[in-house]
């Protein structure tokens, strides 16, 4: 199994970007400009099944994934290093502190974030997902991906029914969307829909920023945003008002001021 790995290297602070289902590090094209500018070393890479890294037939739970985001963090050998996730790639950054600890950490981010645990069910009335909607998602993408993917991007960058992005921009997000294969999909739908990060967000100590956009139909802020926030004391939270959850592309200017100024105060 092999990952694809962009890094822009030199002396800067490491920034891990870790994208959201189904896409790959391509969706961060607005972020590692602006990041690399400001002086980081900005990392991104294709989560395994997905954009240009391999996909092998299994193994696409949470605990697999976060072991991957160790390996190139060993590999490059890096410290001080902030983990940004997106959507699903925030439960990546909650797990690699549940199983991998902060040693090597100095800050992370969750942006449009799916933790702390989408699944309603009696132990977590607050979650977004029903069992039912999760069910239909894996029923509507096993049927027919391209009409799912179709109808997915709409959702991820609408805003109250409205697009907020070009027409262009949810094709390009649509063609990273198809780059994924079934198993790495369907595998993942499953992961970030059921897996409960609560005992993940307990062990965070480094400083945390929340970043979510208002009207986020994919993973409502009320749902996930704000109860991360309220379960990491310490965390900072950042709002993007009339936001979906596509916001770093959709409101590139707010979203990376909002990332920006967390970096520097921290």
């Amino acid at each position: 199994m092999s990952l694809h790995i962009e890094d822009t290297g030199g002396n800067g602070q490491p920034v891990i970007l870790i994208h959201g289902w189904p896409l790959s590090a391509e969706a961060w094209e607005y972020q590692v400009p602006a990041l690399n500018q400001a002086g980081h070393r900005v990392i991104a890479y294709d989560r395994r099944g997905f954009g240009r890294s391999t996909a092998p037939d299994d193994k696409y739970d949470y605990d697999t994934l976060a072991a991957d985001l160790e390996e190139i963090i060993k590999e490059k050998n890096l410290n001080d290093v902030t983990l940004v996730g997106f959507s699903m790639g925030g439960g990546e950054v909650a797990r690699f502190i549940g199983n991998h600890g902060e040693a090597r950490l100095k800050r992370v981010v969750f942006a449009a974030a799916v933790p702390p645990c989408l699944m309603q069910s009696d132990d977590n009335p607050d979650g977004p997902l029903t069992k039912d909607a999760a069910q239909e998602f894996e029923d509507n993408l096993k049927a027919d991906r391209d009409a799912f993917f179709q109808g997915f991007t709409k959702d991820f960058f609408s805003a109250d029914g409205d697009l907020k992005v070009t027409e262009e921009q949810r094709q390009q997000a649509l063609d990273l969307c198809k780059q994924s294969t079934p198993e790495a999909a369907l595998g993942c739908m499953k992961a970030w829909a059921t897996t409960d990060f609560r005992d993940d967000l307990e062990k965070i100590t480094v400083p945390t920023l929340v970043l979510h956009g208002t009207a986020d139909g994919i993973v409502p802020i009320e749902g996930s945003g704000h109860r991360t926030h309220k379960m990491v004391a310490h965390s900072s939270l950042c709002e993007i008002e009339g936001a979906p959850h596509g916001c770093n592309t959709s409101h590139v200017q707010d979203f990376n001021a909002g990332l920006l100024d967390f970096l520097g105060k921290h």
